[in-house]
C-alpha cells in the first residue's frame, strides 16, 4: 500500500489524466504524467511532468524511477511502453490487460471465451475476406478497425449496394472486424474497480448512454432496467476484472435486448481505465471513479460507490457547447467541469456538466 506523498506516473495527459491527478491529490497522492503533447490538461494540475515520445525508451526509464506506480489513462499505449516501464515499476492494470482492449478481435475472442454474450464477429484482413464476412454475417453489420476506434471513429456501417473494396479502403485497408448489428433497446455500462491487494470489487450503478453522432452526449445513472438485468451487468464486469487479474477502474459497454418482457446483456466494448460514462460519479457518487482508480493502482481499500440522489445525469459539453459556461456556472445544481483544453473543436469533449435529482 502506498503511502500519502507517493508519486503515481500517468500515461496521457487528457481530461481523463487531468481528473485523476485531481483525485490523487485530494487523497496526498502525487501524479506525474507522461505524454508527448505540450499542452496536454493534465500538466496543468499534476505534480510533475515528462513531455516525450511513449516510444522514448530512455525517457521511459527515467519516468519509471520517478514514480511508484504507473498506470494509463487511455488504452492506446503501445505495447511496448507498457512491458518497458513493467520492468521498472508494476503497472496497473497490467500490460496484458491493455493487450486484451486494445485489438477489437482479441477482446472479443477473450469476451466470448468466458461465455458472455458479444455480436456474431467475424476477422477481416483484405476485401476478399470482408466479402466472405458478409456472405456469412449480412449487409446488416459494421465494419471496424481492430485498433485505435473511439467515438465513432474507425467504423463504418456497409449498406444494401454499396461498393465492399470501397468500404475497406475507407478504413485505410487495416486489419478489421466485421460485427452483426445489434438490435439494442438501449446502450449501458458498468464502471467498477478491482482492487490491487486482496482482489476487492466495487461497482457504481449501471447507467444509461445517450449518443450524438456517435459521441457520448448524456448519461443517466441508474439506467432503467430490471434489477435482475443490473445485477446481471455487474456480474459481467466482475467476471471480466478477475480472468484479466485486473487492477483499477475498468468500464464495460452493454447492449440491453429485448426480447418480450425478457432483457438480455450483450458486451460492446471493454475500457481499460476510467471513462466518460462514469464522470457522474465525480459529484454523484461518494467516491468519484478517479479516487476510485487511484485508490486501486496504490493499494489501497476502495471507497463506497453509493449513488448521491434518487438520479444523476451528467452531458458532454462537446465543441462550442462549452461556450454556455457562463450560464451553466449560474445555474443552482448544475456541476460544472472544464477540461483547460487550448483549441475548440467540432466533436472535441471540453468539459461536462452533472445534475443531482432528489425529487
Amino acid at each position: 500500500m502506498l503511502a500519502p506523498g507517493a508519486t503515481i506516473g500517468i500515461l496521457g495527459g487528457g481530461q481523463l489524466a487531468r481528473m485523476l491527478a485531481l483525485a490523487g491529490a485530494r487523497l496526498g497522492l502525487k501524479a506525474h504524467v507522461f505524454s508527448p503533447v505540450a499542452d496536454d490538461p493534465a500538466f496543468d494540475v499534476c505534480a510533475a511532468r515528462t513531455q516525450a515520445d511513449f516510444n522514448d525508451e530512455a525517457a521511459l526509464a527515467e519516468f519509471a524511477e520517478a514514480v511508484d506506480v504507473v498506470t494509463y489513462e487511455f488504452e492506446n499505449v503501445p505495447a511496448r511502453t507498457a512491458h518497458v516501464l513493467e520492468a521498472h515499476r508494476p503497472v496497473r492494470p497490467n500490460p496484458r490487460a491493455l493487450a486484451l482492449t486494445q485489438d477489437r478481435l482479441i477482446e472479443k475472442q477473450f469476451v466470448q471465451s468466458l461465455g458472455i454474450a458479444t455480436a456474431d464477429f467475424v476477422a477481416v484482413d483484405n476485401a476478399g475476406a470482408l466479402a466472405r464476412a458478409v456472405a456469412q454475417l449480412g449487409r446488416n453489420s459494421i465494419l471496424k478497425t481492430r485498433r485505435l476506434g473511439y467515438d465513432g471513429k474507425g467504423q463504418t456501417q456497409l449498406r444494401d449496394g454499396g461498393d465492399l473494396a470501397v468500404a475497406f479502403r475507407t478504413l485505410g485497408g487495416a486489419p478489421c472486424i466485421l460485427e452483426s448489428v445489434v438490435p439494442f433497446e438501449k446502450e449501458v455500462s458498468v464502471v467498477a474497480a478491482r482492487g490491487g491487494l486482496h482482489g476487492e470489487f466495487r461497482a457504481y450503478d449501471v447507467s444509461e448512454n445517450l449518443h450524438e453522432q456517435h459521441i457520448l452526449a448524456m448519461t443517466i445513472a441508474p439506467a432503467e432496467i430490471a434489477d435482475e438485468t443490473a445485477t446481471q451487468a455487474i456480474d459481467i464486469a466482475r467476471r471480466l476484472a478477475e480472468a484479466a487479474d485486473y487492477v483499477g477502474v475498468i468500464a464495460v459497454e452493454m447492449f440491453v435486448v429485448r426480447d418480450g418482457d425478457r432483457e438480455t446483456l450483450v458486451v460492446n466494448e471493454i475500457a481499460p481505465r476510467v471513462h466518460n460514462s462514469g464522470h457522474w460519479t465525480l459529484d454523484g457518487a461518494l467516491t468519484s471513479q478517479f479516487e476510485q482508480h487511484m485508490r486501486a493502482v496504490a493499494g489501497w481499500p476502495l471507497g463506497v460507490a453509493r449513488r448521491h440522489g434518487r438520479r444523476v445525469e451528467m452531458r458532454n459539453l462537446i465543441g462550442d457547447d462549452v461556450n454556455t459556461w457562463p450560464e451553466l456556472a449560474r445555474e443552482d445544481g448544475a456541476c460544472l467541469h472544464l477540461y483547460g483544453k487550448k483549441e475548440t473543436r467540432a466533436g472535441r469533449k471540453m468539459g461536462h456538466v452533472t445534475r443531482v435529482f432528489n425529487d
